[in-house]
């Protein structure tokens, strides 16, 4: 995976070769810059590598085009960010219904609300973003991307803006969510503390995946 800057070429990622195990979860820790993000992008098919093969619940993801890529993502795959992204003018109960009444999905706001009951959020479900503290829109966010039971969880540090205590409570929550589930969890962060609660710990570095001792590893397999 590689980008143009000032006309020369950044390698971001480099020979990655990852199998994760359906129900598993796995955390992707190391420096800022070193790809993590990217490797995260590449898995949900909002990136595409110059080469090798992505397959997500047995999907090539290079071979399917951006319909398809957003088929995948809205039936498969459950994103959470570290800033938020809740739609400022709509409340708890309508932002996380939106991807599910984008897709006419039926029973949107009724799944939306068992969603948000799921993360202890029912009694806000008519609070708007600005009403709500910092770990309950992470919570919203959280509701919004299991709301349509995805197989794959994706989550990009989703505890960094928060406080440690409500960073530990949205950590609790995800982990309870994925054991409860069987969601496959793929989790960056910058919490050793919650990493070491995953199946995996995966350390990038300039781009390759290497071992806990730092040598160059390539290859991580479950």
């Amino acid at each position: 995976m590689h980008y143009e800057a000032a006309g020369a070429r950044v390698e971001v990622l480099r020979g990655i070769d990852l199998d994760i195990g359906a129900g598993e979860s796995v955390a992707i820790v190391g420096p800022s810059g070193c790809g993590k993000t990217t490797l995260l992008l590449v898995l949900a098919g909002l990136e595409r590598p110059a080469g090798g093969s992505v397959r997500v619940d047995g999907l090539d993801l290079l071979r399917l085009d951006p319909d398809g890529l957003a088929d995948l993502r809205r039936d498969r795959i459950g994103i959470v960010f570290q800033s938020f992204h809740l739609m400022p003018t709509l409340p708890a109960l309508d932002n996380v219904a939106l991807p599910l009444e984008i897709a006419g999905a039926p029973g949107a706001r009724d799944r939306a609300r068992e969603a948000l009951d799921r993360v202890g959020l029912g009694g806000r479900a008519g609070h708007y973003p600005s009403q709500l503290s910092g770990g309950e829109q992470q919570r919203v966010a959280i509701a919004r991307a299991l709301v349509h039971g995805p197989r794959v969880m994706l989550a990009d540090e989703p505890t960094g803006s928060l406080d440690e205590r409500t960073g530990a409570a949205v950590g609790e929550l995800l982990f309870d969510l994925h054991g409860r589930s069987g969601t496959t969890l793929v989790l960056i962060t910058h919490d050793s503390e919650l990493a070491a609660r995953c199946d995996r710990v995966l350390r990038l570095h300039e781009g390759r995946i290497v071992d806990s001792a730092g040598h160059t590893d390539g290859a991580a397999h479950s």
